[in-house]
């Protein structure tokens, strides 16, 4: 197609860029400096509100994310985990979040031990005649054993199974119009609530059948209710409104309800009479306008249940029964929580031969109750407006509003109380609130636990500075006595915000010896790690210069004896701290960097966690890359030596190690006193690393700014060996979607693009040819079959650029600023440098243009052609070959995209100007 004589057009660099660039004018100010006022030409902003755009460069700290402080000591709840503001305003939605709760607190266990009030639920089975009590024990000795002597033991997923039968065959008979069905099996339900013998069981038990109550519940009101609406034979007779009277209400339906509570006051035991009743409260407004005053009767029958797991159960069923009734009279639940002092004292000093296993499950039992206190105490602060009133019910205030705090309480009712007062409370009665957890000191909760809970309820509003004082060296004092690291640890970990925010540095120093020095006698358990990790996290969130947490002597001394994740978490936290300020230069701190980093390295769960998301090996990487050691480059490359030692699975790193490497070689380069060798023990240590870098896109792109580099030191032959590196790395299958197309294929292509305009810098091969390099790429091409032709085209185009620009005269750029020595200078001038350079260009046109005709889509065709087009018009001196290839690219460019497309019109203007009018439209 080409002659042999094809020239390739001169050009002059310096001049054309001095015809294209801009006039320029030096400003007064940074563009994006913030002045006084807004300069001439500038346009100022005005904010109107509009959200849709968000300028990074103005946003304000105000809108910043949540930082970790702000996220630092809030209190899990214990019990119901209800804190949705959500929930608080739907009761019903509130309790089926707490019930749900309620059952992964407590799961049901794998096997379940009835006992002979269960017929209900092992239908058929043959009785064991043991006592209950004793029969759980024997399970939990040998439960194999036991069931193969005939106990009735079922597993856990039957027992909730059958459950849910019974509940569906009471809706079933209900609607067959078996009512006095439905209303047995509901008592035979609610008598299984008077078995406690299985106790972690017994949680699910109470949440399955109070479903069962309320469904009976809900479908009596709805019978009651269809009767004072509608006469016998079905015509309406009024529509209740929803605050109706015991007066609307017609005789036949006040009968049938008066039917129904006859029927379960008949009910011989006290538990399932009082559930049942529970679950019908509502309808007594059929009979009454003050149907409250039946409950607080109910509230005095529970009383009389002598079990206390199953009596605290009840008044929890109590108290969500009451809700339903909307009334702010929240005197039957201070009455409950009253009775629940004596039911918990009952339980701390029960005795063997009172009650066995009582004192054999007393710490399950209190945690099976403290749900239901957790509940009840809620239901009573949700619409307070007299919180002294409360108190002075529950015997803790006064008629001043203040707290008493010379007479004791259940330490368990404490906790949740000082967990539902209000904050503006707690903050002004801290010191009362103390003098009660001194002396509430029982077995029913951990007095430390309280101490934390005031902690952490005190962070949620400021207090006075006297108060904050007062309250702080009781704590000290509190803490002192604590011998058990875990207390300590508890105990700080809520007050260390205040510690911190009110400047107490010796206290903090205080507590942090306190820790060191109980964490060195017994070591460090599991469970306290997580609230040191917190404690240390507070510590390190609040301090801006790493070097005044390294000047805690305690603090060294408890990371040291960490260990597992927390240490990892803590660790993070420490190198986010010390990243945080830029440029790390101290060589102290390095050093301890550098052992966090290891630290945090050598951990198990660092090493499974995946690269992709591992916020650990992130961090590591921006420390390497942030240690500054100035002009000790010597020190700063041996620094990276360690580096790449010491954490050689994290696959990121090893790119920081290469640019950093490189950086130094030209650090050294701008230092002209350094000697070549260390810029060569720059380049080496970048050419061990990279074979081991396993990103395709990336290696090429570190093959290539090492070359380069390596030119700006004058190394060619490190330079060409770089170059066949990255050339090989390219023939390297990436990995491939299901097209076989690599999942960076812009990015390769972008890659490869770059190491062309590289190759104007590199000196020709005496040996292999000055078109070496763009021989190799070009078979290479041809031998990728995943390549697409829109690909293709742009190589075989920049291959064309490139052997233009070394056919000049003078090169548009030179490496080490001309000091090596180009190709312009070797080769110009030379015939066979030329007939090389256009045999190569014969070549690639021929390849360009086949490629052109393979792409399968018109449109993308047309504009691979037009670029071509545009790409060898500018490269090549008028000819009769250049201008009919040029002229067929523009045919192919009108076939395809129109006559008037605007790409193919600036196209024709383009090689009017510079080739035969022959070409022209």
């Amino acid at each position: 197609m080409l002659s042999n004589s094809m020239e390739f057009r001169p050009r002059n660099y310096t001049a054309e860029k001095q015809a294209h660039a801009l006039p320029r004018s030096r400003a007064d100010g940074h563009p994006l400096s913030a002045p006084s006022s807004p300069p001439r030409h500038q346009v100022e902003v005005v904010d109107d509100g509009d959200t849709d755009y968000l300028d990074p460069l103005r946003r304000s700290d105000n809108n910043a994310a949540v930082s970790i402080e702000d996220l630092e000591g809030i209190e899990d709840s214990s019990a119901s985990g209800l804190s949705s503001e959500a929930s608080i305003q739907n009761p019903s939605k509130e309790w089926v979040s707490f019930k749900r709760s309620l059952m992964q607190r407590f799961p049901v266990s794998k096997t379940v031990l009835t006992s002979s009030m269960s017929d209900v639920i092992v239908k058929g089975r043959k009785t064991f005649d043991k006592s209950s009590t004793n029969m759980h024990l024997e399970e939990l000795e040998d439960p194999e054993k036991f069931a193969e002597e005939g106990g009735k033991v079922i597993t856990g997923q039957e027992y909730v199974s059958r459950l849910h039968e019974l509940k569906a065959e009471i809706n079933h008979t209900w609607h067959a119009d078996d009512r006095v069905t439905s209303l047995k099996l509901s008592i035979k339900v609610a008598k299984l609530l008077m078995d406690t013998s299985i106790l972690q069981c017994y949680p699910t038990l109470f949440v399955l059948a109070t479903d069962i109550m309320d469904m009976l519940g809900d479908m009596v009101w709805e019978r009651i209710k269809l009767k004072a609406e509608l006469a016998e034979d079905g015509t309406k007779l009024c529509l209740l409104p929803e605050n109706f009277m015991a007066s609307d209400i017609c005789s036949d339906a006040k009968e049938t309800c008066n039917n129904w509570f006859s029927k379960i006051g008949a009910i011989r035991e006290l538990l399932p009479r009082i559930y049942l009743e529970l679950a019908l409260l509502p309808c007594w407004r059929f009979l009454h306008d003050r149907p409250l005053d039946c409950l607080q009767r109910l509230v005095m029958m529970t009383r009389g249940l002598a079990d206390p797991l199953a009596s605290a159960y009840c008044r929890l069923y109590m108290a969500h029964c009451f809700r339903k009734l909307h009334s702010h009279d929240i005197g039957c639940l201070l009455t409950c929580v009253n009775d629940f002092k004596i039911l918990l004292m009952r339980v701390i000093s029960a005795k063997e031969t009172f009650h066995r296993k009582l004192t054999e499950n007393k710490r399950l039992l209190i945690s099976l109750m403290e749900p239901t206190i957790d509940y009840i105490m809620k239901c009573i602060f949700k619409n307070v407006s007299e919180v002294n009133d409360v108190l002075v019910e529950l015997g803790l205030g006064s008629n001043q509003v203040e707290l008493r705090g010379r007479f004791p309480c259940a330490s368990i009712i404490l906790h949740h109380l000082v967990k539902q007062l209000p904050s503006q409370v707690v903050s002004s009665s801290a010191m009362e609130i103390i003098q009660l957890i001194d002396s509430s000191n029982d077995d029913s909760y951990d007095q430390c636990l309280n101490y934390r809970l005031l902690g952490f309820r005190l962070c949620e509003r400021k207090s006075e500075m006297g108060t904050v004082n007062a309250v702080v060296d009781k704590i000290i004092q509190v803490i002192t006595q604590y011998e058990g690291l875990d207390e300590y640890l508890k105990v700080v970990d809520a007050y260390v915000d205040i510690f911190l925010q009110n400047h107490m540095d010796d206290h903090l120093n205080s507590i942090l010896e306190g820790i060191s020095n109980r964490a060195c006698s017994q070591g460090i358990a599991e469970d306290e790690l997580t609230t040191l990790q917190s404690i240390l996290v507070k510590l390190l969130s609040y301090y801006e210069d790493l070097q005044d947490v390294i000047a805690m002597t305690p603090f060294l001394k408890i990371l040291d004896l960490m260990h597992g994740s927390s240490q990892s978490i803590v660790n993070m936290q420490i190198l986010d701290m010390g990243i945080r300020n830029g440029y790390i230069r101290d060589r102290t701190t390095i050093q301890f960097l550098f052992e966090i980093s290891q630290a945090l390295h050598d951990d198990e769960i660092f090493v499974n966690v995946k690269d992709d998301s591992n916020q650990a090996a992130r961090l590591i990487s921006s420390f390497v890359s942030l240690v500054d050691y100035g002009g000790e480059l010597e020190s700063h490359l041996t620094f990276l030596v360690e580096c790449r030692a010491a954490f050689g699975s994290i696959h990121w790193l090893k790119e920081t190690l290469v640019h950093s490497s490189n950086c130094l070689a030209i650090k050294a380069l701008k230092d002209g006193s350094r000697h070549i060798s260390f810029i060569k023990s720059c380049i080496a240590f970048s050419e061990v690393t990279l074979p081991s870098i396993s990103a395709q896109t990336k290696q090429l792109n570190l093959y290539l700014e090492t070359a380069e580099v390596a030119l700006l030191g004058g190394l060619v032959s490190h330079s060409d060996g770089l170059i066949d590196s990255a050339i090989n790395s390219l023939q390297i299958s990436e990995v491939m979607d299901g097209s076989r197309t690599p999942t960076d294929a812009d990015g390769i292509l972008s890659s490869i693009l770059k190491l062309f305009s590289l190759l104007v810098m590199v000196p020709g091969n005496p040996e292999h040819g000055v078109t070496f390099y763009p021989k190799n790429l070009v078979s290479l091409v041809n031998s990728q079959p995943w390549m697409p032709p829109r690909m293709r085209v742009k190589i075989f185009c920049a291959v064309v650029s490139l052997l233009a620009a070394l056919s000049q005269r003078d090169l548009p750029y030179h490496a080490d600023k001309g000091k090596l020595l180009g190709n312009d200078i070797l080769f110009f001038g030379h015939s066979l440098y030329l007939s090389e350079l256009a045999l190569m260009c014969k070549f690639v046109l021929q390849n360009l243009v086949d490629t052109i005709q393979q792409e399968p889509s018109k449109a993308a065709r047309g504009s691979m052609a037009l670029e071509a087009c545009n790409c060898i018009a500018s490269s090549f001196i008028p000819s009769q070959e250049i201008s009919s290839i040029c002229a067929n690219l523009i045919e192919t460019g009108k076939s395809c995209m129109g006559t008037s497309h605007p790409y193919l019109l600036s196209t024709i203007k383009f090689t009017d100007q510079l080739l035969l009018p022959s070409i022209a439209v």
